[in-house]
């Protein structure tokens, strides 16, 4: 259900109403899968984000949880493997992913056990309400891959890179950090190079479409994978926070 009007909308809990157009979960979870939400999840949380736990949407306290380690964010990390391979690359950082589709969280979780990794943490929904409780100029890095395309020009409203989304990713984000968008959309690259400076960000281009390999630390998605098979050019925009 979504509400489309302009009149507010509040939940039972006090929790604006947000639309949201993703899925939240899709085919059957496995044994294992199921098994790494109920054993694994819950400890890998950033803190408490959700309206019940907390309703005054009071701050994150992000060094309680990660001591004095700088603090990157994924916004919706598909199947994980990027933010394992960061969290392994970076031992040094902590990384929060935040991610609605719980398939996707149960991957992760499993490419976590594998992977040994523990400066990560986990919000499984939707990244709006992380922003809430991120302390202000906290994150140092941000990585936006291949978000849900939205093609039809009606929907494009639904985007990430819309000001719903990018006003208060900006706020959270530290002057001089780095946003990292990819995507293989060549209308998205078009709205990310419309909406992302007028938030307080400077493109940071190296060309038509920045590099991939300009990103040093980068590991090829299943998303980017598709896209090469399917044919299509994926575009990497780096972007500074002013």
């Amino acid at each position: 259900m979504t509400q489309d009007d302009d009149t507010p909308q509040t939940h039972a809990s006090g929790a604006p109403w947000r639309n949201f157009y993703g899925r939240f979960k899709g085919k059957t979870l496995k044994d294992s899968q199921k098994r790494y939400l109920d054993e694994d999840l819950a400890a890998l949380s950033p803190g408490p984000v959700g309206w019940e736990e907390n309703p005054e949407r009071v701050a994150l306290d992000l060094e309680a949880r990660f001591g004095r380690r700088p603090v990157w964010l994924e916004i919706g990390f598909g199947g994980g493997e990027h933010l394992v391979h960061q969290a392994q690359s970076n031992p040094d950082v902590a990384i929060i992913g935040a991610e609605p589709f719980i398939n996707g969280v149960a991957m992760l979780l499993g490419k976590i056990r594998r992977a040994g990794v523990e400066n990560l943490a986990v919000h499984p929904g939707d990244a709006r309400d992380l922003f809430d409780v991120l302390p202000e100029a906290s994150i140092e890095r941000a990585f936006l891959l291949y978000p849900d395309p939205w093609p039809k020009k009606r929907h494009h409203r639904r985007r990430f890179v819309t000001p719903e989304h990018l006003a208060p990713l900006a706020q959270v984000m530290k002057p001089g950090a780095i946003l990292r968008v990819a995507t293989d959309i060549p209308d998205y690259v078009r709205q990310t190079l419309e909406e992302v400076p007028r938030h307080g960000f400077e493109w940071l281009a190296e060309g038509p479409s920045d590099w991939r390999e300009s990103w040093g630390d980068w590991i090829s998605t299943r998303y980017e994978q598709k896209a090469l098979r399917e044919g299509r050019v994926p575009h990497y925009l780096t972007f500074r926070r002013l």
